[in-house]
């Protein structure tokens, strides 16, 4: 079988890097990522065109970016697909992979290329969008496979081998603003065919005004304050932090066929 890897829509990040909720996410995957890192030698950044996002994470090692999309990268990057990292085995201390594992199919086999680069005790971090009920055409134009409930990350990460380290909602504080907006999209959308965006087109991003960003961003707050000490039972997005074992004896990850 192989994998579907779909089309390159290419990353909206790349054409609004200043998009408010970009900024935001940046500042979220800190808070819960960074006590976990320590002092990495090797660091993979899987899907790196979402600059605002990942900058917390450089100087941390020797950074490695890689993406389908070619325009988001730098000289010394590289262009690849996540369900075949052009890695050796055990190359790498963190892999990271934000926003990532949704666009691929099959997500085990992403999963497991993640368990494979790293080294035995080697960090994984991922963020994933949250909710089945809130899928939209936006999914649909972003090339989603699927959304995520806490559960169902912890599943699929664990499955691949890993070992769950902590696993949270994130984006509580908007939380309310993204269930109106979707609800309200699913009933404008019901009966519709499926849309899809063109090879090589971005999708858009919806439009926020500078009151409303301000509102967002401020109610993102509560999250920067919680997130340090506790997980959250709800959000728009999910946060994982695990690690492959160090004694691989007993858990190694199931890797698909893919002949």
């Amino acid at each position: 079988m192989t994998p579907d890897v779909g089309p390159n829509p290419g990353s909206p990040s790349i054409q609004q890097a200043d998009y408010w909720w970009y900024r935001a996410r940046g500042e979220l995957l800190r808070s819960v990522m960074e006590p976990h890192l320590g002092r990495p030698g090797r660091v993979l950044d899987v899907g790196s065109a979402d600059g605002p996002s990942v900058s917390w994470l450089r100087g941390r090692g020797h950074r490695v970016a890689m993406d389908l999309d070619p325009r988001g990268l730098e000289p010394g990057d590289v262009c690849g697909s996540a369900l075949r990292l052009p890695f050796g085995a055990g190359t790498f201390d963190v892999a990271a992979a934000f926003d990532v594992v949704e666009h691929c199919e099959p997500e085990l086999e992403a999963l497991a290329e993640l368990y494979r680069v790293l080294v035995p005790g080697g960090l994984l971090l991922i963020s994933v969008p949250a909710y089945t009920w809130a899928w939209t055409s936006f999914d649909d134009l972003n090339h989603h496979h699927r959304r995520y409930t806490r559960r169902r990350a912890r599943v699929a990460v664990e499955a691949a081998g890993f070992e769950v380290v902590r696993t949270t909602y994130a984006f509580a504080g908007t939380f309310p603003f993204f269930a109106a907006e979707r609800l309200r999209t699913r009933l404008v959308e019901r009966g519709r065919p499926p849309v899809s965006a063109g090879a090589g087109e971005v999708p858009p991003l919806p439009a926020v005004g500078r009151v409303v960003e301000r509102i967002l961003l401020g109610a993102t707050a509560l999250d920067r304050r919680l997130l340090p000490r506790r997980d959250l039972p709800f959000g728009s997005s999910v946060l994982v932090v695990a690690r492959r074992p160090v004694d691989q004896r007993d858990t190694q990850p199931a890797t698909p066929d893919v002949t």
